[in-house]
């Protein structure tokens, strides 16, 4: 038997403190290592990227000793306070940034670039301040600039943090000094974008994304009359999420995204009815987040309607947010083609 259920029929109340103790590596990750990382020995910068973060990691929590009057008067070490993991999609800087994470003493957090701005809605700016600068480390996942606010938001809370001594790490597809590119005037917002930058360490990772090596396309879309068959038959004794794709796409604009890791809670696989093109940029970042959260618990996915290369707009794939999109795309095949034929996403 299968106990079905639908994500729009939930939801999920969340509290800031559940946010703040949610901020750590997701079950994909939850017992990778630097050791258990496979770098491709055919792009080198992903070995030397290792050795990188495991000397970036013996720096952290390092001058726990050097006491206050030490800190504030002895010559400042001429190095930045944080890394910066630069990369395409699918490399592995998800898998590495959680290594350093696991390797680092406590206390640490870790979470996406979203979950932080959420975090500062959840508690205000001062308090998420407050509460981070204790930490050791602080690990941001997926960092972009999507709006003038995150871009000023976001300066201040990593000059702040790196004021106070945290080290700080982050992975993104976008060099530190060109975010926001496409996305705003990010020409306006230059100081706030120098001051991000100037926080990190750049290292480059080169590759190509590890869930298409060798993999065959992505599996054709099933259809709507046979999803039953193939939820029973793939899903039994597991509890499944199914909707219909436009019900659960309006269902996503009433739930804050900070609130979606919850809206999964407890579901081991989802179904998707026709599954259509997604015409809205506004839609389509909810939608990339839950995509993200998704891969997070590794949930498979059935699905009806137009396959996931096709979920977003031509105009989307190739515009400002056209990362967001292509590593969504990428990760939702990655999970279709586990739940349709048992590949490990």
């Amino acid at each position: 038997m299968v106990q079905i259920e639908q994500l729009a029929a939930r939801t999920p109340a969340v509290s800031a403190d559940e946010i703040l103790k949610g901020f750590y590596p997701s079950p994909r990750f939850g017992e990778v290592s630097f050791k258990s990382y496979r770098p491709d020995p055919n792009q080198p910068s992903q070995a030397a990227a290792v050795k990188s973060l495991e000397a970036f990691g013996a720096t952290v929590g390092a001058g726990d000793g050097d006491g206050l009057f030490k800190r504030l008067f002895s010559k400042k070490v001429n190095s930045r306070a944080g890394i910066y993991l630069d990369g395409g999609f699918g490399v592995g800087k998800t898998h590495l940034l959680a290594s350093l994470w696991h390797s680092a003493p406590g206390p640490k957090a870790f979470g996406t670039f979203v979950e932080y701005t959420n975090l500062v809605g959840a508690l205000s700016f001062r308090k998420t301040v407050e509460a981070l600068s204790s930490y050791k480390l602080v690990c941001i996942d997926e960092f972009e600039l999507d709006d003038p606010g995150d871009t000023v938001l976001m300066s201040r809370l990593m000059r702040e943090l790196s004021d106070a001594g945290v080290k700080l790490a982050a992975t993104s597809n976008t060099l530190p000094g060109s975010l926001g590119d496409g996305r705003f005037a990010a020409v306006d917002f230059q100081r706030e974008i120098q001051v991000l930058a100037d926080q990190f360490d750049v290292v480059r990772i080169d590759g190509e994304d590890f869930r298409h090596r060798g993999l065959p396309a992505a599996p054709a879309p099933l259809k709507t009359e046979d999803l039953k068959r193939q939820m029973h038959a793939e899903f039994d004794g597991q509890t499944v999420a199914m909707d219909d794709f436009r019900g659960l796409i309006d269902h996503l604009a009433g739930v804050h995204p900070s609130r979606y890791r919850k809206l999964i809670a407890g579901i081991d696989a989802v179904v998707w009815r026709d599954v259509e093109t997604i015409t809205e940029q506004a839609v389509a970042l909810r939608f990339v987040v839950l995509a993200d959260r998704l891969y997070d618990k590794d949930v498979p996915i059935l699905a009806s309607g137009v396959p996931f290369d096709k979920l977003f707009t031509e105009e989307m794939m190739t515009g400002g947010y056209m990362k967001k999109y292509f590593r969504a795309v990428s990760r939702l095949t990655a999970l279709a083609r586990e739940g349709q034929n048992h590949e490990p996403s």
